[in-house]
This record gives C-alpha cells, structure tokens and sequence, in this order.
C-alpha cells in the first residue's frame, strides 16, 4: 500500500492498494461508491465485480476527519497486458456530493502519477463513457475506436501517450 499525506486543495489523503493488501473495509467502501455511481445513479444494472478487481490497484481518496473517514474518489489502475496492451484506469468514480469540485481532476492525476510512480510505461488507456470525452482529453487521451455499446452506455477507447 502507498500513501501520500492529504491534499491541501481538497483535504484528501490518496492510497492505492493492490487486492491482496485491502483490508474488507476499504474493499466494502469501494464496492459501495461504485454501485452508487456506476448501478444505481446510471440506473444500469450490470455485473461491477468484472473478475478484474484481484489484478488491479485500487486508488482511493478520503476525506478525513476526527475519528471518521468518508470515501470520495475511487478508480483502478492496471498494469499493461492486463485489461490492454497498455496500462489502463477505470472505474473513475467521485461521490455525487464533490462533483464540481475538481476532484475527478485530482483524482485523474493521482492515478496517472501512480502509473508513472510504477514505471508500467508511457501508454495508458481506458475506456470512456463518451459524455466524459472532453473531460478525459484534458488529460492527453485521444479517441482511438469508434463509440460501441457496453452495458447500455456509449464508450469510446481512448489512449495517452
């Protein structure tokens, strides 16, 4: 497990754990944030537990305070040949209550530095709802397939680097 000390612009302390190394806790607040986003606010109901979990890194970010501690950021980030050729993020999700605060943005840097931080190399791809096309370009990632269907939601692939 890595972690890096809060952020003085959002109050957020990062950590990216691999599967083998989650305590339950985080395991469950993870599962939750991501069934919210994912299941019940994009009312589509879809399998999340994608048989990938075990082979990623799960980056989270918590808002803190005394004695408690509330999941508000989350993806997964893998090495390369694992979901691509490339290394790639997914599962980009923030809390319906800190959208509009800039933390997706934090949250799309802290997983890139991440994948720099592990040396997986310069390539990263993922696969983008395509109303998050714009968002994702902020971030150097360019389109690179035609939109497809998955679960009922347009994606597009798109790649950095």
């Amino acid at each position: 497990m890595t972690e890096s000390s809060p952020s003085t612009e959002q109050s957020i302390r990062w950590q990216c754990t691999a599967f083998q190394d989650l305590s339950p806790e985080d395991l469950y607040a993870a599962m939750v944030l991501r069934q919210k986003v994912f299941v019940v606010e994009q009312n589509c109901p879809y399998l999340d537990a994608d048989g990938v979990d075990q082979k990623a890194h799960h980056v989270f970010g918590w808002r803190e305070g005394d004695g408690w501690r509330r999941l508000v950021a989350y993806a997964r980030i893998f090495p390369p040949r694992v979901k691509y050729a490339e290394a790639s993020i997914g599962r980009v999700a923030t809390h319906p209550d800190v959208r509009g605060t800039g933390l997706g943005n934090l949250l799309m840097v802290e997983g890139i530095r991440l994948i720099e931080e592990k040396k997986w190399g310069s390539e990263i791809r993922i696969a983008a709802q395509m109303y998050l096309e714009r968002f994702y370009e902020r971030f150097e990632f360019r389109r690179v397939t035609d939109p497809y269907l998955e679960d009922d939601i347009w994606h597009v692939d798109m790649r950095r680097g």
